[in-house]
């Protein structure tokens, strides 16, 4: 499976700097979810890059209007290498995969001052009833590679017309310092075991239960 490390690579051709432990790169992320019906069909993300991942990819931008043909080249190879990867993004319900369609209903790439912007939407591959179970959410590169994160829970977003029935938490990890110290020890170019599945043990949980 392709890791991260080659998607940001493919993003950006950097890390040129001597960078001494894991994570390399930032990934502030916004996500809403998208319903109809009473019923949860995607999830909206928007992923904000920090400057140092964005640098490469915003020169090969120049002053290029948002809508060019080279942005438009960007997006569709950023998003193809996110979709390699499902989305970096697990979805369980009552213990089961919650299945999403493998193609964006729609997506962008964009500048913030120097930060490059993705934002996409993810469809399910079917409805999901919003009452019943709660969803079990959670995005994160397995190798760690990138740290994936959510600031707070200002940074998810229920739409209005399901805001009265529906609740969302954010739950932060807090690995051990064995863990953390393993984690700061990596180099740019170690990978770690799959086996330890790193980055999970650092991916931040969205549960969203409904009535």
């Amino acid at each position: 499976m392709m890791k991260l490390r080659y998607l940001v690579v493919g993003w950006l051709s950097l890390f040129c700097a001597e960078v001494a432990a894991h994570p390399h790169s930032f990934i502030d992320m916004n996500t809403t979810f998208v319903a109809k019906d009473q019923s949860l069909i995607g999830l909206k993300m928007v992923w904000v890059m920090d400057e140092i991942t964005s640098a490469d990819l915003l020169y090969d931008a120049e002053n290029a209007k948002s809508d060019s043909e080279i942005w438009k080249k960007l997006a569709a190879e950023v998003m193809a290498n996110v979709l390699a990867q499902h989305y970096f993004t697990d979805i369980y319900r009552d213990g089961k995969p919650v299945k999403y369609l493998n193609l964006p209903t729609e997506y962008r790439l964009s500048r913030t001052g120097h930060k490059a912007v993705l934002e996409f939407v993810m469809p399910l591959a079917e409805p999901q009833a919003l009452a019943g179970k709660p969803f079990e959410i959670s995005t994160y590169d397995p190798t760690y590679f990138v740290d994936m994160a959510y600031q707070d829970k200002k940074a998810l977003h229920l739409p209005p017309e399901i805001a009265q029935q529906c609740k969302f938490s954010l739950v932060t990890p807090k690995p051990d310092s064995s863990l953390q110290a393993y984690a700061l020890s990596l180099d740019k170019n170690d990978t770690p075991g799959e086996d330890m599945a790193l980055g999970q043990q650092f991916a931040q949980r969205v549960t969203l239960q409904c009535q």
